[in-house]
């Protein structure tokens, strides 16, 4: 059996086996078309159709491979909501036993496309948990998209579950801060110098703070009203951390500033997703689609591969495989290197393969 067959199987009987819901005879055919977008997308680490299909175990010409996940992506029907969001569930639902770490940002996707995502951190990786794609590669989206995403996202979380989001200062408009309020989540975004804030009946941008401190120190202000809407209380802080080229400003609902400080530092961890996702992986900026709803369709397929790959990096680590293909004293291989590692190890020893689309804490 090849290597191709070996992986695709694997998948296929994962998806199905997951999937929380009953499989529809239509709903079967797209679930096996998606196990073979996976398994091509791994295979090739590229996002172009042609090498996908090169990876697809199927006696079918290489030309009507590439129409048939070109179908796919074209077929109206097959939405996020169906074929990726209960998977995310799961997945939140595993991890739901600690505080769920929750960061949004932006990216540019296909050609002239941008996709709004958010994510939860796992152990130094930003897993995907649902997208919005639109025409615009670059600049802020509306803040309408953030909340859309934010209730989106809303609906999968436990009940009870503590939730911490952040975002950088795109994400500090005063509408989500009410969204995630209204949520019971903690959050801390950045937010520009030039923003206005009152506090004790006196009114000022925050470029004051900045001005007011040196290296090393921190400016936390309790009980402001933000933005000229004075939209509040909140907390809001200037740090200027040592080796830092300016300071940072943030507003937050929690109650600490050394907290909030502390969970902005886990934001950045976004761009590992993202850089997995082109550069490093499996180069979804090169896929040359550039119809927004192609681009959210094929995000299914490459995020579910990325949550695979990452669960196979963390059984690297639990169940002792790092020291058989990489080292035993230490590791230089993120969750996502490892976890190509481990299966490119499975195929060529002709081991099982294990598929999950969650991970365990």
């Amino acid at each position: 059996m090849s290597d191709n067959l070996r992986r695709y199987r694997a998948i296929r009987e994962a998806l199905t086996q997951c999937y929380p819901g009953e499989i529809s005879g239509r709903m079967d055919q797209h679930l096996t078309t998606l196990a073979a977008f996976i398994s091509g997308i791994v295979g090739s680490k590229s996002s172009q159709l042609p090498h996908i299909a090169a990876k697809i175990p199927d006696r079918a010409k290489p030309e009507s491979r590439v129409k048939r996940i070109s179908r796919w992506l074209g077929n109206e029907p097959i939405k996020e909501e169906v074929y990726f969001l209960p998977y995310a569930e799961i997945l939140l639902h595993c991890l739901a036993l600690e505080t769920l770490v929750l960061v949004m940002d932006g990216s540019g996707v296909g050609r002239g496309c941008g996709a709004l995502m958010l994510h939860v951190i796992y152990k130094g990786r930003a897993l995907p948990l649902a997208w919005i794609v639109r025409q615009c590669p670059k600049g802020h989206c509306p803040e309408a998209l953030h909340i859309e995403l934010v209730e989106l996202v809303r609906d999968l979380i436990p009940e009870g579950t503590q939730v911490v989001f952040l975002g950088d200062g795109e994400f500090d408009g005063t509408n989500l801060q009410e969204t995630m309020n209204d949520a019971g989540w903690l959050y801390a975004c950045r937010t520009a110098k030039s923003t206005v804030a009152t506090w004790e009946d006196m009114t000022f941008h925050l470029d004051l703070l900045g001005s007011s401190i040196k290296r090393g120190m921190l400016i936390e202000l309790k009980e402001v009203q933000f933005t000229r809407d004075a939209y509040g209380p909140v907390m809001v802080l200037c740090c200027w951390a040592k080796g830092e080229v300016d300071p940072l400003y943030l507003v937050s609902n929690m109650s600490v500033a050394e907290e909030a400080i502390k969970y902005d530092q886990k934001r950045f961890r976004i761009e590992t997703f993202f850089s997995d996702q082109k550069s490093r992986g499996f180069n979804i900026q090169k896929s040359h689609l550039e119809d927004c709803q192609r681009l959210s369709r094929l995000l299914i397929a490459s995020c579910l591969a990325y949550i695979w790959i990452v669960y196979l990096g963390s059984l690297c680590k639990t169940d002792g495989w790092q020291s058989i293909i990489h080292r035993k004293n230490r590791c230089d291989l993120s969750l996502f290197q490892l976890g190509l590692r481990l299966l490119e190890h499975l195929l060529n020893e002709g081991l099982s393969i294990p598929v999950q689309f969650h991970v365990t804490i």
